[in-house]
């Protein structure tokens, strides 16, 4: 189809079509249509360029400025082009363009952020802050070690299933239709247990018609904002450290980090997380202190292990 005049709307239209039929999630599909959509506005208004043989990788860089000049992060930015780069390799493997657009337009580079996490007595206060002995708290209780113990998503959490929990591990159903097994420790066994038996005694008599792990006080899937709102009010009232993001996405942080400075070796852990690469996983070395990396290299001492 290489010389065929084609207007780049109607190209996006089928770019997300393919992508909603790759089974990408609505999140994804969402985001994925308003940073093309961010690139298009910018090549009509500022190049009145509006079809795809007009346009060039120059004009795409002048955009990636454009948003530099705005005071946009490197990383947004760069999320930016990880769109634009999907939306031409598609239409680059459909034929449309005889040579990958953005093929030599490079990330901006970003800062190191160091990742803040939940130190090891805050994570005991949080979970111990949850002590009662009704179903919502208990629930809660069992939400925490869950996100703190396995390091799922927050929506890998709202979807987790009965059927999806064996003896010793869960099966995850994460981004992009991908599973992965998570481990399931002695200390979250015993809290699934527990939660269970509350679970079954609390909706005996109220009609339960969903099969999810956790549900509301009237048996609906929980919302992203409820549990949010768990892990706040959980924090909040242990005073966790200032500098510490508050969320469920900072469990998922401090599971890696926990599970690093415990000896867990980095690839494993990859493939725990459910990350396409290991260089995503990498990051969180650098939250690592260096008594940590200290004590841990002691521990590890080549003689002391003859």
């Amino acid at each position: 189809m290489r010389g065929v005049f084609m207007l780049l709307k109607d190209l996006a239209e089928e770019f997300l079509f393919n992508c909603q039929c790759r089974k990408l999630s609505e999140k994804t599909v969402h985001n994925y249509r308003l940073q093309v959509g961010y690139l298009l506005d910018y090549l009509s208004q500022e190049h009145e360029v509006t079809e795809l043989e007009k346009v060039k990788p120059q004009m795409i860089k002048q955009y990636m400025v454009s948003m530099q000049k705005k005071g946009r992060k490197a990383q947004y930015i760069n999320d930016l082009l990880k769109a634009f780069k999907c939306f031409f390799k598609y239409l680059y493997e459909e034929e449309y363009i005889d040579e990958l657009i953005t093929e030599r337009i490079k990330n901006l580079k970003e800062p190191k952020v160091i990742i803040q996490t939940f130190s090891n007595d805050e994570v005991q206060r949080m979970i111990n802050y949850y002590s009662k002995h009704d179903y919502l708290t208990i629930r809660n209780k069992t939400i925490l070690c869950m996100l703190f113990d396995t390091g799922i998503r927050l929506n890998e959490l709202i979807t987790l299933t009965e059927d999806k929990i064996f003896n010793d591990y869960i099966l995850i159903h994460g981004k992009g239709d991908k599973e992965r097994v998570v481990t399931k420790s002695p200390y979250l066994s015993k809290c699934l247990f527990k939660y269970n038996i509350v679970k079954n005694g609390y909706f005996e008599n109220k009609t339960k018609k969903y099969a999810n792990v956790f549900l509301s006080r009237n048996g609906l899937p929980l919302t992203h904002e409820s549990i949010e709102i768990i892990v706040k009010e959980a924090a909040k009232a242990c005073d966790v450290d200032s500098g510490v993001r508050c969320s469920p996405h900072t469990c998922r942080h401090t599971y890696a980090q926990m599970q690093l400075k415990n000896g867990l070796d980095i690839y494993s852990l990859s493939r725990l997380m459910g990350h396409e690469s290991i260089s995503i996983t990498q990051r969180y070395l650098e939250g690592i202190r260096n008594t940590d990396v200290i004590k841990a290299g002691t521990k590890t001492s080549p003689l002391m292990n003859l």
